[in-house]
């Protein structure tokens, strides 16, 4: 039993320990795992190629050998704090313990070396006290500006010691000391530095990010980092006051009454949009946008993430909630910084003291924004966008009416006439509803009034949403006054019963006169919700006449056999999935599927679908369906006295004689 605790113990304590990890730590010692083939101490190391850019790996990098969208190749090296040892496998050593000085040279960070030593501030890292450094590594002084470099070495060096206090803090702090969100007053006027320890394992001072971390020394720590950081001393409204580069955004800024919002505290990521990328807008959207407070303000907070994201964090394209309150993909393409995977970043990180600007030359509209014109030619259903216009509906598309445009997808229109006639006019009315309606308000059985005048029904069905015919297909497009719903059809209003349906169609004129010598027609009139495989011309057609008489003289098998046909529920082509069952009004069941946009029913595929009736659904089969059921009748029929039909309890076919009393 002690030893059942002990054990017990044992595995809380190391639960505990992996649970608190810090995310740099749990990155770290994957990196360790995948390097522990080399020796003790190696650390497995991703560096994107044609760049000095080294990561250490997590899992779905190490997988994807990519990162920023760009191959990687894997080296191996010492783990912070560790060196090699002639003969000897991996890296078993420690680093010799010296003082902030000498580790500067043990790092590699040898320019500070350098410079702290012309800065006079030699004496104070190699005296007593407790440091920590954050050490800007060779390349990050070597990618300054000549006028910046010189700015800091000139002034008798005072300017170059005060740049290097501001990289440091009066206290040891490891990489688990530095939390997200953090602030340590620094050794330069007690001017703040910012720390952002991501999910990613990502650390960033300022921005800058560590890229050797822990290096400890006997009187402080070593951090190296990628830049040169500078204090931070203004929030982001005056960042943005200040930049002749952004005189357009700060009169957005005030007339939406953000002012506020970007002096006071927090931690925001604001892409900022420079003058140029506003006068990339045509000018009459950007009039209606400047002039309408609400669709201003839209589009403002969706230029605003809620969290502070260095440039430096992103390492691969990740979704990030906006104040406006939907999402940006937020990524990278080598060294560019995308945003809805286009390049727009032109300079990054310019940090504040309540956030971080990076400036864009495109301005980020959201749909919220938007007229529904503007939803309407922004996306995926170009034919449409074409057709409503030409039908002139443009004046319902960019007032401030609250209508629903239910938008077909290009397929949609396939081998369809798109010449514009007054029953195309009449049928496009009739794809917009008369209010703004959400898809996740409507529900089953519900009736939406089009501006033609029709009433349209909802289905909802397991995996699908549909009006009539036509299932959503893509999330809601919500605009400034109107929504737009992308629909996989073209919208096709009910034409009168099942039985009308079939009237008024040729190919299935063999059908109906089947119906009423089966007795069926006052089934198909009356109210319900019936599906119907309808068997074409040439399905009876396929048959031997004969054998299609003998059918037809037997009214008892006949009526079984439609009612075979016709399923209990509605259910359009757009909610068969690919292990779909109906239960027939005779029979056991109806296997339905979908293969390349092909429905099929009992594995046979139909060639036409949603005809729509007031009472339920047509979907017209051919020869093949049908003629393999005649066909089983017909030999049956050669062999016995009974023709074999569906029967509704064991689901197999059966069918007695005319005048057996059944």
């Amino acid at each position: 039993m002690k030893r059942l605790t002990l054990f017990a113990l044992a595995i809380t304590l190391i639960a505990t320990g992996f649970a608190a990890k810090t995310p740099y730590q749990a990155v770290l010692q994957h990196s360790r795992i995948r390097g522990r083939t080399h020796g003790p101490n190696v650390c497995a190391m991703q560096k994107i190629q044609g760049t000095d850019k080294k990561y250490f790996t997590n899992c779905k990098q190490w997988y994807h050998r990519k990162i920023c969208g760009k191959p990687t190749v894997v080296s191996y090296e010492c783990c912070p704090g560790y060196e090699k040892v002639i003969g000897e496998k991996g890296c078993p050593a420690a680093l010799p313990l010296v003082n902030i000085y000498k580790t500067l040279g043990v790092v590699g960070a040898t320019t500070t070396k350098m410079y702290s030593e012309r800065a006079k501030l030699q004496e104070e890292i190699e005296g007593p006290g407790s440091f920590t450094f954050f050490a800007p590594s060779n390349e990050a002084w070597a990618a300054l500006s000549t006028e910046i470099l010189d700015a800091l070495v000139s002034n008798v060096n005072i300017e170059l010691l005060n740049a290097l206090h501001y990289h440091m803090i009066n206290k040891r702090l490891t990489s688990d000391d530095l939390k997200h969100g953090a602030s340590f007053p620094s050794m330069y006027q007690d001017f703040d530095v910012h720390i952002h320890h991501y999910s990613n394992g990502i650390v960033t001072v300022n921005c800058a990010r560590l890229v050797k971390t822990d290096q400890h020394a006997t009187n402080g720590i070593v951090h190296v980092v990628d830049r040169v950081i500078t204090a931070i001393t203004n929030n982001v409204n005056s960042l943005i006051d200040t930049d002749d580069d952004l005189d357009t955004l700060r009169t957005a800024v005030a007339a939406a009454g953000l002012t506020n919002l970007l002096e006071n505290e927090g931690s925001y990521t604001i892409f900022a949009p420079t003058n140029e990328a506003f006068e990339k807008i045509p000018p009459e959207t950007l009039t209606r946008i400047l002039g309408d407070p609400v669709a201003l303000k839209d589009l403002l907070n969706y230029h605003i993430l809620k969290n502070l994201h260095c440039s430096e964090s992103i390492v691969a394209g990740t979704p990030l909630e906006t104040l406006q309150g939907t999402v940006l993909e937020v990524g990278c393409d080598g060294e560019e910084m995308t945003i809805n995977g286009k390049a727009i970043v032109t300079q990054r990180d310019k940090l504040g003291t309540n956030g971080v600007i990076h400036y864009v030359n495109e301005l980020l509209i959201p749909d919220s924004a938007k007229t529904l014109l503007e939803l309407v030619e922004g996306s995926v259903v170009t034919t449409a966008s074409k057709l409503f216009k030409d039908a002139g509906l443009t004046d319902h598309l960019i007032g401030s009416e609250a209508v629903t445009l239910l938008a077909p997808l290009n397929d949609a229109f396939k081998d369809k006439s798109l010449a514009m006639t007054p029953d195309l006019k009449k049928l496009l009315r009739n794809h917009i509803l008369k209010e703004k309606f959400s898809s996740k308000s409507l529900y089953h059985g519900q009736e939406l009034e089009t501006l033609g005048g029709l009433k349209l029904r909802v289905f909802v069905f397991r995996n699908s949403l549909c009006i009539e015919n036509a299932c959503i297909a893509a999330h809601d497009k919500n605009g400034r006054y109107a929504n737009m719903f992308i629909v996989d059809q073209i919208v096709a209003p009910p034409m009168g019963t099942v039985m009308d349906v079939l009237k008024a169609d040729d190919r299935f004129s063999t059908l109906v006169g089947a119906i009423q010598r089966a007795g069926l027609t006052e089934l198909l009139n009356k109210k319900g919700t019936y599906t119907f495989f309808a068997p074409t011309n040439a399905a009876f057609s396929a048959m031997p006449p004969a054998d299609l008489n003998k059918l037809m003289s037997n009214v008892s098998c006949l009526a079984n056999l439609l009612r075979y046909h016709i399923g209990e529920e509605f259910l359009v082509s757009g909610a068969v999935t690919s292990h779909t069952r109906m239960k027939p009004l005779t029979g056991d069941k109806l296997e339905l599927g979908t293969r390349n946009s092909t429905v099929y029913v009992n594995r046979v595929p139909v060639v036409e679908t949603d005809l729509m009736a007031t009472n339920g659904v047509v979907h017209a089969v051919d020869e093949t369906y049908v003629h393999s059921t005649l066909s089983q009748l017909a030999a049956q029929t050669k062999h016995s006295s009974s023709i074999l039909l569906p029967e509704q309890d064991a689901g197999s076919l059966f069918c007695v004689t005319e005048g057996s009393g059944v």
